[in-house]
């Protein structure tokens, strides 16, 4: 060891972030090991000053009477030669330099300063880009390889499985783009970082970022649904009611929507307000439908949105998309029916909830007479089990 070395160490403080007292004390353990591998030693210590990079080789001995072991005791006599004060019992430090140890130590850590380099570097990475799970980051498109899409990151390269990916966007390398990051994983090569373009939390992170009133809470997302690369729905609310949550998200003249549109590629979104009333809520969730009137079971979690005859199309959309994106916005199963058709729809509805309350009285009554006719204490939740 020398200055040079310890100049080295500090230009890699600077350059990669890691302590050079960490380095440091890696290496003297790693000598240590080495140490007592080579030279037939089992207890040393061995130091590196850091401002002027001189080792010291310390064996660390038992002062005793009679030496069994000379690797790890040493006589009171000799001892005394070493310290005056030393006494029978203690631990004497004494140093020792083997004659080709400087070259061992050097080669020793140079590889101990590369790997810990290595290692300390994906940490430093893996740490960074942890902090960025589930947020949004910027990249550089580098290469396409099958069907995964790789992408440089600055200090690391994370890849867009073609599951991740939106169907109709096309890149090739070099273009930048913004991405969400959907995991993080630490490996023995460094940190894997999973991209996506598809996912729906893109969309709200791209929300968050481009409405003031999303970051800052006072407009909330409730729920979002999206099929990537055709439209997305997002439902938001404001607790203060002078506030318009859609309107904040729209921005004047649908600057903040459309900076959002134009980063999907087009995609249409659909901003609706939630409210926790499931008619309304449904009814908004339909958009850009009208609703006339919604037929709702809270048990089952169903319901029936009864829509002008002129826009049943709409309501449920190319391929039922628009249907199907309200049902995965409210997780409620939706079906659309013509306003023409209400009446009779409603009335076999109430039939059949009519015909549905029969069937479990009937069982009831039934589950009672059973109880009262036999003579085990058996409770009604027994028979229904």
């Amino acid at each position: 060891m020398n200055k040079e070395f310890i100049r080295a160490l500090d230009e890699i403080e600077k350059e990669k972030g890691i302590k050079k007292e960490e380095i440091i004390t890696a290496v003297e353990r790693a000598l240590e090991k080495s140490f007592e591998e080579n030279y037939d030693s089992t207890n040393v210590e061995i130091s590196i000053n850091e401002e002027t990079g001189d080792t010291k080789v310390l064996a660390i001995k038992e002062v005793v009477e009679n030496v069994i072991d000379p690797n790890t005791q040493i006589s009171l006599e000799e001892a005394l030669f070493h310290n005056k004060r030393a006494k029978i019992g203690k631990e004497l430090k004494i140093k020792v330099t083997p004659k080709n140890f400087a070259r061992v130590a050097a080669q020793k850590a140079r590889n101990i300063v590369i790997q810990y380099i290595r290692d300390a570097e994906r940490k430093v990475i893996y740490e960074s880009y942890i902090d960025k799970e589930k947020d949004i980051i910027n990249g550089i498109i580098q290469r396409i390889d099958y069907k995964n899409i790789y992408v440089d990151l600055g200090k690391s390269e994370g890849y867009i499985p073609e599951k991740e990916q939106v169907e109709g966007e096309n890149f090739k390398p070099g273009d930048r783009v913004k991405l969400y990051v959907k995991e993080v994983k630490e490996t023995s090569k460094g940190p894997q970082i999973l991209l996506s373009r598809r996912a729906p939390e893109f969309v709200a992170k791209l929300f968050e970022i481009e409405v003031p009133e999303i970051s800052q809470g006072t407009v909330e997302i409730m729920s979002i649904s999206r099929e990537a690369g055709y439209r997305t729905k997002i439902a938001v609310y404001a607790e203060d009611s002078s506030i318009d949550p859609v309107g904040a998200c729209v921005g004047m003249k649908g600057a903040r929507v459309n900076s959002i549109v134009e980063e999907i590629n087009g995609e249409k979104i659909d901003i609706v307000v939630w409210s926790k009333d499931m008619k309304v809520y449904i009814s908004n969730s339909l958009s850009p439908s009208e609703v006339v009137d919604v037929y709702i079971d809270a048990d089952k979690k169903e319901a029936v949105a009864f829509v002008p005859d002129s826009q049943l199309s709409l309501a449920i959309g190319k391929e039922g998309q628009n249907v199907r994106l309200a049902a995965k916005l409210t997780n409620w199963k939706i079906d659309i029916k013509a306003e023409s058709k209400m009446d009779e729809v409603l009335k076999e509805l109430e039939e059949l909830k009519l015909r549905e309350s029969e069937v479990h009285e009937d069982f009831e009554e039934t589950t009672k007479e059973v109880i009262n006719e036999d003579s085990q204490n058996y409770t009604l939740d027994d028979i229904n089990e």
